[in-house]
């Protein structure tokens, strides 16, 4: 079993950006993602996820060094100073590397 090397890129961030979101993270790369509601707390409160304007996401993108090293500093210029949001990365091995 051949196995190759990839990126995780795990975003959690106000579910109220999410379209204009998903249009920058398309714009910078990612062929594909997976979003699920989060809930929690950080350093801009607790999320329950109750109401709305209370909700996170967690999108996860699998994909190459130069595509997460693009995600992250776009995210870093257009989000970070306005919005709720963290970014961490792993590193992933997948079996099928044309997906990603």
């Amino acid at each position: 079993m051949e196995q190759h090397p990839r990126r995780l890129l795990t975003i959690v961030t106000e579910s109220a950006i999410e379209s204009h979101l998903i249009r920058h993270l398309e714009r910078w790369g990612a062929h594909g993602y997976t979003i699920t509601d989060a809930r929690g707390k950080g350093t801009r409160g607790v999320r329950e996820g109750n109401w709305e304007a209370n909700r996170n996401l967690r999108i996860e993108i699998v994909c190459d060094d130069t595509t997460a090293g693009r995600i992250a500093e776009g995210l870093r210029e257009h989000y970070y100073d306005n919005y709720a949001m963290i970014l961490y990365t792993s590193d992933v091995d997948v079996l099928r590397p044309e997906k990603f």
